[in-house]
């Protein structure tokens, strides 16, 4: 059983509505516009006849040549003067030349006193009750040539064509038959295949190859679109996998330490002040990492369901550096971390969301602190030139140049080895990439394994006030 709009039903169907409009027209043509047809072929025979009889009057085979003609082309040809007396008749008599002498002598006596070179007739031929059509012209002043034929098909004409057009609209039904199935399977064979396909990719089978093979050209680029999502989807399910594995690792160790010196507090050094508050201290501490982890998420979130718009401001785009680089001073005096500035001697004013901004820069210096070689040295540098290009380098191992196209992913960096940040909760170049992009700026990496990492960033001159 066929389903419900199934492609072969619908091929068919079509198929068969097309082949009846054409076999319509067929039979319409037939019975409406043949009989025509055949009177306009008849006329023009008649007309060629008589420009043969034309040329050829002053030949000594003249009646020959009548003969001939009148064999030739099916039709009558007699010659008459201008006292109505007989000169010539074609030895041909066929259906629709004989009319009865009444009928005769009306056309020929009117042709006659006429006094005109050529005119056609059509009348009924009462003995076979055809309509026939005659064609006369005046040869010379005592000499009048009739030239008739009959107008209707023959019946032994009209039968064959009939039988031709049941032949035909029976081979033009098998045919659209036959044809709907070729192109129905052509063409539902490859969707059939890519179907089948979409669901896998429902099951989440990120895996199964796609195995259609089509010369259309919709199809094909249907299956490309899904071999596509096949394999962002596949790297969107081991991302989220990765996230939640490295999530519920960022999750559970400051719960862990917390759990512990709330325990150490109170069942160890609950008369120690001293060690009492050092483990609050550290308690504290886990909790603003927790707190610092769960706004990123929520930040991310947002920023990737386009629920935050823009707010844009004139921002000191030194100034802010400078005090985000203020929020360190604890690393450079307990880490020996050491901060090296590079500005031009002027403002630099730039329009932007600023608390956007902030997050971008904050989330670059802490990739680089926790990235940095052994010398602890972070280089931040703005240039004004063309554009703005704001640089944060670190000394550390660097990036292989097929690792850096995934840098921006969600814990990409940690999925080799997740190692616990030194500030910071791994989802910082996520944001930092969705805010950039957010604001049309152009951003990047230059990295050489063993030497460091750049991260850069353009603020375009048309977007300064």
């Amino acid at each position: 059983m066929w389903k419900k709009n199934n492609i072969k039903k619908e091929l068919l169907i079509h198929f068969l509505l097309f082949s009846l409009v054409i076999v319509t027209i067929l039979w319409l043509i037939q019975f409406i516009s043949f009989r025509s047809f055949y009177k306009d072929q008849r006329k023009n025979d008649l007309q060629s006849v008589a420009n043969k009889i034309e040329k050829s009057k002053n030949s000594l085979s003249f009646y020959e040549n009548l003969n001939n003609y009148a064999l030739d082309k099916s039709v009558c040809i007699e010659i008459d003067n201008s006292d109505y007396n007989q000169l010539f008749n074609s030895t041909y008599f066929g259906k629709g030349c004989s009319t009865s002498k009444q009928e005769t002598f009306q056309y020929k006596f009117d042709f006659i006193n006429s006094k005109e070179k050529e005119k056609i007739y059509e009348q009924k031929n009462r003995i076979d009750q055809t309509d026939t059509m005659i064609y006369a012209m005046k040869l010379d002043n005592n000499q009048f040539i009739f030239i008739s034929t009959s107008i209707e098909p023959t019946d032994s004409i009209t039968s064959l064509i009939l039988k031709q057009l049941i032949v035909i609209t029976l081979l033009i039904v098998i045919l659209s038959i036959i044809l709907a199935n070729l192109i129905s399977n052509h063409i539902s064979k490859p969707i059939k295949e890519v179907n089948e396909y979409a669901k896998k990719l429902a099951k989440k089978d990120f895996v199964s190859p796609i195995n259609t093979t089509s010369n259309i050209l919709e199809i094909n680029e249907l299956s490309t679109t899904l071999q596509y999502a096949q394999k962002e989807l596949g790297k969107t399910e081991e991302l989220r996998r990765d996230l939640m594995a490295n999530v519920s690792h960022d999750l559970k160790t400051p719960l862990t330490m917390i759990k512990a010196n709330a325990e150490i507090c109170k069942d160890l050094h609950q008369d120690n002040k001293e060690k009492r508050e050092k483990d609050m201290d550290t308690i504290i501490s886990e909790v603003n990492r927790l707190t610092i982890l769960v706004n990123d998420i929520l930040t991310l979130s947002k920023m990737e369901s386009l629920q935050e718009e823009l707010n844009y401001e004139q921002i000191d785009l030194i100034g802010l550096i400078e005090t985000i680089i203020k929020r360190y001073d604890i690393l450079e005096e307990t880490e020996k971390y050491n901060f090296e500035c590079i500005f031009p001697k002027k403002k630099v004013i730039i329009e932007a969301d600023k608390k956007k901004l902030e997050q971008v820069l904050y989330n670059l210096i802490n990739n680089a602190i926790n990235y940095t070689g052994e010398d602890n040295h972070i280089t931040i540098k703005v240039s004004d030139k063309e554009n703005i290009l704001v640089e944060i380098t670190d000394t550390g191992k660097g990036i292989k140049e097929e690792d850096i196209p995934y840098i921006w992913d969600k814990y990409y960096k940690n999925q080799k080895k997740h190692k616990r940040n030194l500030v910071g909760t791994g989802l910082g170049l996520s944001i930092v990439k969705n805010i950039l992009e957010e604001h049309k700026y152009n951003y990047g990496v230059k990295s050489k394994v063993g030497k460091g990492t750049t991260f850069y960033f353009e603020i375009p001159k048309e977007k300064e006030k």
